[in-house]
């Protein structure tokens, strides 16, 4: 395994490969039957006799769809497989394929390390209520029936969120609890080669040879079976039954009972570069004068499942505070992704401890995965927590949002945090603050304020409807807000739009969580450049500069990103925007 935990320490194979189970979604792959006559059986070319059989659940009895209409065989060449069209029913009805009684694999453990291939293709349109969490390979049973933890949860289950995104959740033989891997967010339309490499210690997942999130968890063994229970190919199940059937195309699933090497895998497939980037460089400042501000995009899947990227983050902003005149931090929400899940507080609030160790300035904001009944975020990044530090100067009465007064350049700037829950209750509170700070440049972030549509390959920006409530509440009227800051919403953009005054108002949405492995470390620098009325703004990864110490980067460990939402630069006049200001 490298350094880093995204590869595993396999070696290629010296004999070809020896699968439990290996099955071919073509014409070529049937053993008898077909579509028409309903009584398909699919050949496993393992030689080990893992059968699928076709099947169908839930239709309606003297029904007129047939299997024949809902699956289709692809024959071109290059687009090879099954088609699924089970959207055309309800939830829960429709055709899959499931092993027969018999097959060896049922009894499979796979203790000595698995590796799990499949090659997809998610449905194009891809509706994220009728396509959410379809199974490709679910192992039937639920962990209650062998006393694990979730009761109704299944087994084992290679699936796809409503995000587009490839879950692996599985119950170790080992463990009492399940491990969960997940990927970015996949492109409809496109072939995926989906790979689940398990080492006896540790699990990953790739797809087209990269690999996102890792499961923290480690010692990882096996797959728990249920006994006389088998696989469904095509569907998963929630409490005992199928939930949902897949719509889209498999073309290939490989099992196979050992940890395999890449060069070993069905195929290599090249993963579609979405993102713009440089491999090589540092941040510095442009001019010695200049300073930085500093945006934490979500890292709520980082804290989740890679939580050393967000400590590589915040240890990075701790050593080079004075190099690059970071004056102010601040935190755009969703510190967690499972708010009941103390473990990922814990791992939050370690990694801003380094913060308050270095004494750098931070605030923080949170977002809607961070609540809950019990304000657990209070309890770690609450009022109490900022009550020493002294560019802090108080909370609202929900004590949810902050403002804290900041030196930076020529200016002391106002920092408000305005909370999204409690938006409305805090209103009157957020406007005293800046009735009261009238002379002072403010930045006004919350977590929820803009999203981005897409169109002809351009983002365009939209406000959602807390923005359009802040926006006309707290930032229109007052000539001091010059600028939003908001995650929550997936992807980048940026505007500019005019105040009451006719001044103008930067609004930025800056979110990498369904990029790679959650974000990749990336965070956004702003540098303030007063002397050439500049604001540069670029996307650098910590994460990936330490990466590069150890190993040769390649997509997508960018240490910078460089597309036109990632890096790029606005004017910003200072004394004329700034005229109500009193400089330092």
């Amino acid at each position: 395994m490298t350094r880093h935990g995204r590869s595993l320490g396999t070696q290629r194979r010296e004999n070809p490969v020896e699968p439990l189970a290996h099955w071919r979604f073509t014409p070529d792959g049937v053993e008898h039957g077909s579509l028409q006559k309903e009584n398909l059986v699919l050949r496993d070319y393992s030689g080990k006799g893992n059968r699928l059989l076709l099947t169908s659940v839930n239709l309606v009895p003297g029904h007129s769809v047939t299997a024949s209409d809902l699956l289709t065989w692809e024959t071109e060449e290059g687009e090879e497989g099954l088609a699924f069209r089970n959207d055309r029913l309800p939830k829960g009805s429709g055709y899959y394929f499931w092993t027969e009684q018999e097959a060896p694999l049922n009894k499979e453990s796979m203790l000595q390390g698995f590796t799990i291939e499949a090659i997809i293709r998610l449905p194009d349109p891809f509706d994220e209520v009728r396509h959410s969490w379809m199974g490709v390979l679910t192992r039937q049973g639920q962990g209650g029936e062998l006393g694990r933890s979730g009761e109704r949860e299944l087994l084992s289950s290679l699936s796809v969120s409503n995000c587009k995104e490839i879950q692996w959740v599985s119950h170790p033989e080992n463990l009492h609890t399940s491990t969960t891997n997940w990927t970015r967010q996949l492109e409809a339309g496109d072939w995926h080669h989906v790979v689940i490499v398990n080492d006896t210690h540790r699990t990953l997942l790739f797809v087209n040879g990269i690999c996102d999130y890792n499961s923290p968890l480690e010692g990882i063994s096996g797959i728990a079976a249920v006994k006389e229970r088998g696989w469904n190919v095509g569907a998963s199940e929630w409490a005992g039954g199928i939930d949902t059937l897949f719509t889209g195309t498999i073309r290939e699933i490989r099992v196979t009972g050992e940890a395999l090497h890449p060069d070993d895998w069905l195929c290599k497939m090249e993963a579609e570069q979405v993102l713009e980037g440089s491999f090589e460089g540092e941040p510095e400042l442009q001019r010695e004068e200049n300073y930085h501000f500093v945006f934490i995009p979500d890292p709520q899947m980082q804290t989740y499942l890679n939580p050393e990227m967000l400590e590589a983050q915040t240890a990075w902003i701790v050593k080079h505070e004075d190099h690059l005149q970071l004056a102010m931090t601040a935190f755009v929400g969703d510190l967690v992704h499972r708010s009941e899940v103390e473990v990922e507080w814990e791992r939050a609030s370690v990694a801003v401890a380094m913060l308050d160790q270095g004494k750098v300035s931070y605030m923080m904001t949170a977002g809607n995965h961070d609540y809950d009944e019990h304000h657990t975020y209070l309890h770690y990044f609450g009022p109490e927590r900022f009550q020493d530090k002294s560019y802090y100067r108080g909370a609202s009465p929900s004590r949810y949002s902050s403002y804290g007064l900041k030196p930076a350049g020529s200016y002391t700037y106002l920092w408000l945090m305005v909370d999204m829950e409690h938006l409305e209750k805090d209103m009157d509170w957020c406007r005293d603050i800046l009735e009261s700070h009238r002379n002072y440049p403010t930045i006004l972030v919350s977590h929820d304020i803009m999203y981005t549509t897409r169109h002809r390959a351009m983002n365009l920006p939209e406000l959602s409807e807390n923005g359009v409530l802040i926006w006309k509440e707290l930032v229109h009227p007052y000539d001091q807000v010059f600028m939003t800051v908001n995650g929550h919403f997936n992807g980048n953009v940026h505007q500019v739009r005019k105040n009451a005054s006719g001044q103008e108002v930067i609004q930025i949405l800056v979110n990498y969580q369904d990029r790679y492995r959650g974000g990749n470390g990336w965070l956004r620098l702003a540098e303030f450049d007063e002397v050439d009325n500049r604001m540069r703004f670029r996307s650098f990864s910590p994460w990936v500069a330490s990466l590069g110490v150890y190993e040769t980067l390649e997509y997508p460990d960018y240490r910078f990103l460089t597309g036109r939402y990632d890096e790029f630069e606005l004017a910003l006049p200072f004394k004329t925007r700034f005229a109500f200001a009193a400089q330092q």
